[in-house]
């Protein structure tokens, strides 16, 4: 049997965006892939729900995805990067066979593609610039066109980037295609151009859009007078035959792709979040009636907050709402009536972390992990019956590799029951070896205001852990989502004290275990995990070890320099000049002087959610106080580097990891990290062995 390791990455496959044909007999959905290292590629399948295998629906040299059934079945859309470099255009390819047409050649990119009821059109979305718009390149404009970074760069704006990139005066704007236009014209002529329209103009960005009937499209913007630094949002009605727009009702929180949807006969469902405290609060469907001007809260009575990351869509009898929300460690499937004549009902969901779903007349898709594997299509009924699994993309890959089933623990901290999880080594059995020990390793979820399951997207990295022989722990402390508002609200102007007293709880517990080694405890996490690992260390020895990654440590330089500065304004409900000494008390690097703890920072040089300089100034203090320390920094990438980096770097990054730990563990005969080369013993170092398992031979370490 081989063990689960980091640089198995490359040959694992992850599915995402399944879509069921209008006739529920096909799923369309995403495979991804790593092509190289530093590039993944993601190709359409189809698959029968009747039972047969997949079949791969588009090759190309990129990454195809967002596909799309026509509401007749006769066609599948979707975007595309090949030969766009991370340029997407709109694709189209029949489904009964042939060749894959291109319908847009435009010099923003197309994003949230949606087909009109009667399957005439296509809505997207694109990224352009006024000058773009003024010299219609957002229409048509030869493939090898490349905008020009500006320089100098010049900012006018209080968001000026996010997503690894500078907007650069980007502005979103809602298109319409008509197909048979598109499929007749050369999509790549500027003198080409009327079968794309848009809807759309001025120094604002449009989001969410999404058809009612198909003369009706609905999007918002943002308002106020200055709505960078605004949760307030218009939702516009928009008629195609009369070119105009008109505001439809008014919501807040955060819009982004899915957080809108419309019924034909003019019922419009959004996301809605209450201003106050926004950060924290729990996200609701309201439901606004274009005819009778009524709204309504339909998931009104349900304690939990709609899950952004899956959206929410009527059914295709625009009777029924479903939707997707973090519920204590899983992701799982509601459905409400549209007009709240009855309370949500769980649909499915229990054990599981559904990343996207898609409603059928008669059947519901999801995509969903569970402890076993890294992620498959099922297909169940509306009604929630047991699901059908219609994939198995990764049973090649763990036929040989022994996969431990987490066991739940649930524990007392502060007088609020708080639910975990313990991975213990593929080779442990207590009954063959007992009085044997493991170290432990404490990973701690980012957001705050997000959870852990026994799944998702930190699967490979925690059993990557285990198979080095270590127990992992995991757990959703006060301020995780899945547990009603007064759980998530629990760390109000709080973050380190509160949360770090529920997962020493939890170590505390873990290590009440015969098998756990209580005197080796280690501790990592990304974003506010990256935070949490750095505030450990700054308030407490129990940690032998520590990896911080992507963090916050200073809330002043975070603000300045954040895409997110209305998380530290809502949790926090203050600004560095209002209560600097509230803030720089909650920074860790406020008492980096008391941090004893070996301590590797892991960094994205692009990341605009936590920018590295709070990382650099962190790391500073540890240099200055002569502890321990390395800081990795990771070109071209963003906030996302663990869950959608370049192949290599996500390697590298759960390698340097394990090798940190590994050096200050009595468990594992290896120097610590600083003691050796830089890339010593990484998939991308220079192979020097220890003779200790991995690519190189001393396992997946630093």
């Amino acid at each position: 049997m081989n063990e689960i390791s980091a640089a198995d990455y490359d040959e694992l496959r992850f599915v995402s965006e399944p879509r069921l044909s209008p006739d529920d007999e096909r799923v369309a959905f995403v495979v991804r892939t790593a092509d190289d290292e530093e590039s993944d590629t993601a190709s359409v399948f189809v698959v029968p729900v009747g039972g047969d295998e997949p079949v791969q629906f588009t090759t190309s040299d990129g990454v195809d995805e967002q596909p799309r059934w026509s509401p007749d079945g006769d066609w599948l859309a979707f975007v595309s990067t090949r030969g766009e470099g991370e340029r997407k255009q709109l694709w189209l390819v029949p489904t009964d066979g042939g060749e894959a047409r291109r319908l847009t050649s435009v010099v923003g990119g197309v994003d949230d593609l949606e087909w009109s009821p009667d399957g005439s059109k296509l809505c997207v979305t694109q990224q352009v610039r006024a000058a773009d718009r003024e010299e219609s390149r957002d229409y048509a404009v030869d493939p090898d066109t490349e905008r020009d970074d500006p320089d100098p760069r010049v900012i006018d704006r209080l968001l000026y980037r996010s997503d690894g990139a500078y907007f650069d005066g980007d502005r979103r704007h809602v298109y319409v295609l008509s197909v048979a236009d598109a499929l007749e014209a050369d999509v790549t002529d500027p003198d080409d151009v009327d079968h794309l329209r848009r809807l759309t103009d001025g120094d604002a960005d449009y989001v969410a859009p999404t058809w009612g009937d198909s003369g009706t499209v609905y999007y918002a913007t943002k308002t106020g007078d200055v709505p960078d630094d605004s949760l307030t949002y218009e939702l516009y009605e928009h008629d195609l035959e009369s070119d105009t727009a008109t505001v439809v009702t008014e919501t807040a929180g955060w819009l982004e792709s899915g957080s809108i949807d419309a019924t034909t006969d003019g019922r419009i469902a959004f996301e809605y979040t209450p201003e106050d405290r926004a950060s924290m609060r729990g996200t609701q469907i309201r439901v606004h009636d274009r005819e009778s001007g009524d709204e309504w809260t339909p998931t009104e009575s349900l304690d939990r907050t709609i899950g952004h990351r899956c959206g929410f869509e009527w059914a295709p009898d625009d009777e029924t709402i479903y939707f997707t929300t973090p519920d204590e460690g899983a992701r799982v499937c509601w459905s409400v009536p549209g007009d709240g004549s009855a309370e949500p009902t769980m649909v499915y969901g229990d054990g599981v972390d559904i990343t996207d779903f898609s409603v059928g007349e008669n059947a519901v898709a999801y995509a969903y992990s569970e402890w076993d594997h890294p992620g498959d299509v099922f297909v169940t009924t509306r009604g929630g019956n047991e699901p059908h699994r219609l994939t198995r993309v990764n049973d090649a890959y763990l036929a040989d590799r022994p996969v431990r089933q987490p066991e739940e623990v649930w524990f007392e901290s502060d007088g609020e029951s708080i639910q975990g999880w313990l991975l213990t080594p593929p080779a442990f059995d207590a009954d063959a070896s007992p009085g044997e020990t493991y170290p432990l390793v404490v990973e701690i979820h980012g957001g705050p205001h997000a959870h852990w399951t026994t799944a998702g997207t930190m699967w490979h990295e925690f059993q990557t852990l285990a198979a080095r022989g270590y127990v992992v722990f995991w757990c959703n402390p006060r301020g995780s989502t899945g547990y009603g508002e007064d759980h998530a609200m629990a760390i109000e102007r709080d973050w380190g004290p509160a949360t770090l007293t529920d997962v020493l709880a939890g170590v505390e517990t873990a290590c009440e275990r015969e098998f756990v080694d209580s005197e080796e405890v280690f501790v990592t996490g990304g974003s506010f995990g990256g935070y949490m690992a750095a505030w450990a260390v700054t308030q407490t020895d129990r940690f032998e070890a520590a990896v911080a990654q992507r963090g916050l440590y200073d809330f002043t330089g975070f603000y300045g320099s954040t895409d997110a500065f209305k998380l530290l304004e809502g949790d926090y409900g203050t600004t560095p000049w209002e209560e600097p000494d509230r803030l720089q008390e909650h920074s860790p690097v406020a008492h980096v002087e008391n941090v004893d703890t070996p301590t590797l920072v892991l960094h994205a040089d692009r990341d605009y959610r936590t920018p590295a300089n709070t990382a650099e100034l962190f790391y500073r203090g540890l240099q200055k106080h002569r502890v321990d320390s390395r800081l990795v920094r990771y070109p071209r990438e963003g906030h996302e580097l663990s869950r959608s980096g370049e192949p290599a770097h996500v390697v590298d990054r759960i390698e340097r990891i394990v090798r940190w730990f590994d050096g200050y563990s009595d468990h594992h005969e290896v120097p610590p990290a600083l003691e050796r080369a830089p890339d010593a013993g990484l998939s991308s170092g220079d192979g020097d062995s220890d003779d200790h398992g991995g690519p190189s031979g001393d396992g997946q370490t630093e």
